[in-house]
């Protein structure tokens, strides 16, 4: 199955368009086309053109750039739905797919109503497919891209000879090369020397030849598909006790940390659903603050949750799956690493209560102004890093400026702040901090500050700044 448009059709099918349509890519300094409709190519346009030259021929030609990422993702989503038809899919390639249909055509009728029925929901999908069937890998995949329909067993050389040369998967080098030589098709390859083929190209050409006609074999190998962390338990007498519940987790925990472990992978979030007898289901999800697969600190955090389930008539069924999940890779064992994180245990349980995301902690920012040089994020999931890259100390406690009735540049030698009486025994400074003008900030609009750390006799030892552009005193922090 060839995708001859994969990247316009998914373009497309989020933002339907009527006219002349394609998807650019940027190569070294130029916007090249990458994948076109069928109108644009109606008017001249073709692949590898550059989309200046392509406006000229096109005024009215619409783009958009090319998302070789989500291309990739919507083929892989493609191979999944393509094992409808049989359970060997592998992807081709970056706009085909492959697909070994050996004992599953009979489930369709015939090998003509599957391909009838692939090409059909593929249209009304919105995508363009051309297929290809013989009874190798290589001589299906050059039906679909140049040539089309079914090769009967035995028949693929027949079925091939009449197609160029670089319907054997050739390199642009070697396909040029044949063609100087004379020969143009497959046939002329296959009825040729092979000797004098064999020291002229090496043994690529010879071993795409015999793979497309069947001489030298070529397996299909699917992706694996991802795997999924998800155990269930089912019971043959309900239960509804929190104790019993809870023990039916604590098997499923089990199963789903052993899985975990085996694929270096710790669980964020899970949740546990439980059907009643009378088919209605209750769901109750867990977020961890850090990725985990241990099943002693894990099952505890259910507890809460699991209490306040109404178990009807009783619950006859338990699964557990990991929704959310994330490297955990093994470590080496030790004093300090055979204890539980506790932060991370401690952020877990409280958030189980209040929600993780009411849970925050200060991490630096890049910034040189004192109340822009950190943010304030959630505690699950991040690590207190980095570190404040001041010039001089920063107050331990910073709050908004507060003004107060002082004037003159000259730090005060006696002020009263917060109804307090303050007389300067020590001030250190000025240092000078500018506003950052990138930054729309209303509380910077005063211009420069000069910033003091001024010592009181009465023990207060405050953060001082004075507007130079715009006279006036502010205490802005406490030092411990």
């Amino acid at each position: 199955m060839w995708f001859p448009r994969l990247s316009s059709d998914r373009a497309l099918r989020l933002r339907p368009i009527e006219g002349a349509f394609a998807v650019t890519l940027r190569l070294g300094n130029a916007e090249k086309i990458w994948c076109l409709n069928r109108l644009a190519e109606a008017r001249g346009l073709h692949r590898g053109m550059s989309l200046s030259d392509a406006r000229a021929f096109c005024p009215v030609l619409q783009s958009t750039p090319a998302d070789p990422a989500h291309d990739a993702r919507l083929l892989e989503a493609l191979r999944r739905w393509a094992t409808r038809y049989c359970p060997w899919v592998g992807i081709e390639g970056r706009d085909g797919l492959t697909l070994d249909i050996t004992g599953a055509a009979h489930l369709w009728g015939d090998e003509p109503a599957m391909i009838d029925d692939m090409q059909g929901r593929l249209d009304r999908a919105g995508f363009e497919v051309r297929t290809g069937l013989a009874d190798t890998r290589g001589a299906a995949w050059a039906l679909a891209r140049h040539g089309g329909g079914i090769a009967a067993p035995g028949e693929g050389l027949a079925a091939l000879k009449s197609l160029p040369v670089a319907a054997l998967r050739l390199d642009e080098g070697t396909d040029i090369a044949l063609q100087r030589l004379g020969l143009r098709t497959i046939g002329a390859v296959a009825a040729a020397p092979r000797a004098p083929l064999a020291r002229r190209f090496g043994p690529g050409l010879l071993t795409r030849l015999d793979q497309a006609t069947g001489a030298q074999p070529e397996a299909i190998t699917p992706l694996a598909d991802p795997p999924r962390y998800a155990a269930r338990l089912t019971l043959p007498d309900p239960i509804g006790l929190v104790a019993d519940v809870m023990a039916g987790t604590a098997r499923l925990l089990d199963a789903l940390c052993n899985r975990l472990k085996a694929q270096e992978a710790g669980a964020r979030a899970l949740r546990l659903t439980l059907r009643r007898v009378d088919q209605h289901s209750q769901a109750v999800d867990l977020r961890l603050a850090t990725a985990m697969r241990d099943p002693a600190r894990i099952l505890p955090l259910f507890a809460r949750a699991v209490e306040t389930v109404d178990a009807g008539f009783g619950i006859d069924q338990l699964r557990l799956e990991a929704t959310l999940v994330e490297p955990l890779p093994i470590q080496q064992t030790g004093p300090a690493s055979d204890a539980p994180d506790r932060l991370d245990n401690l952020i877990t349980r409280i958030g189980t209560r209040i929600g993780l995301d009411n849970i925050l902690r200060f991490l630096p920012a890049d910034s040189h102004i004192p109340e822009r040089s950190f943010v304030m994020v959630p505690a699950a999931g991040t690590t207190a890093s980095g570190a404040w890259n001041a010039p001089r100390s920063r107050p331990l406690r910073l709050f908004p400026p507060e003004p107060i009735a002082v004037h003159g540049a000259a730090p005060p030698a006696r002020f009263r702040w917060r109804r307090m009486r303050l007389t300067t025994a020590r001030a250190t400074g000025p240092e000078r901090i500018a506003p950052e003008w990138w930054v729309d900030d209303d509380s910077w609009r005063s211009g420069l500050r000069d910033y003091w750390r001024v010592e009181t006799h009465q023990g207060w030892r405050l953060w001082l700044f004075h507007t130079p552009q715009d006279p006036g005193w502010f205490v802005q922090g406490e030092f411990a």
